[in-house]
């Protein structure tokens, strides 16, 4: 299943709880995460529901490098020839096949990593973002550093239609929310990374959950809002 959520962003649900967006520039799509190792299935299958051919897909922007996020990355990578980007404190991750023990704050997590099937085939990047940094210029999607939920967790902002991609930094499950805290790195961290987030969002597009339309905005302006203030 595929939807516009805003002008030049597609969703794409490439799993039951999971999402990936395909963002529209001059020169191909930008994808923002892939998902699970069976995730390039659905993804490939929307980019010819498009129209358009696997090579279409030019770069891979990774919100951060957790199993979810990266398992399909290199079967994807294989498929599209895309370029593979991530910041650069979650770039070791990705490149080691699974998240590390000190990546997680709670025995959970840690348990959780210890299981192969939260591994994945190791990734080389082929570059990473920064701050501030705009991926794709024709695209326009800028990325915010939210470190927390892992150090190098990535929000990305497409400035031409003001949507706004949060991966795991904030979750759409039935109600808004911060994910477990037992699954982050630093949970403390998360907030002051939220209250960076542009105020002018058109729509909003989860990782987890479905996306808010303008009308719905204002409840994650208000939830950002609500968050303790850690310093």
């Amino acid at each position: 299943m595929h939807d516009r959520i805003a002008p030049g962003v597609t969703r794409i649900v490439t799993s039951k709880r999971d999402n990936a967006f395909l963002v529209d520039g001059d020169d191909g799509f930008t994808l923002v995460d892939v998902g699970w190792a069976k995730a390039p299935a659905a993804l490939l299958d929307t980019v010819a529901a498009l129209g358009r051919k696997p090579s279409d897909i030019r770069r891979v922007v990774l919100t951060h490098a957790h199993p979810d996020h990266v398992q399909g990355a290199a079967e994807l990578r294989r498929h599209t020839g895309a370029q593979i980007l991530i910041h650069a404190a979650d770039r070791p991750w990705l490149e080691a096949g699974r998240v590390p023990a000190e990546g997680r704050c709670g025995a959970l997590g840690r348990f959780v990593d210890r299981l192969p099937a939260f591994h994945w085939t190791p990734v080389a990047a082929d570059g990473t973002v920064t701050d501030g940094e705009v991926v794709d210029r024709s695209g326009g999607l800028r990325v915010i550093h939210t470190p927390g939920h892992s150090p190098g967790h990535i929000v990305l902002f497409h400035e031409p239609s003001s949507a706004l991609l949060v991966g795991d930094a904030v979750f759409n499950r039935g109600k808004l929310a911060l994910g477990p805290a037992a699954l982050a790195a630093d949970p403390n961290l998360r907030p002051a990374g939220l209250q960076r987030l542009p105020h002018h969002v058109s729509t909003v597009g989860f990782a987890h959950g479905a996306p808010l339309s303008s009308a719905h905005v204002p409840q994650f302006q208000e939830f950002l809002a609500g968050l303790p203030q850690h310093h």
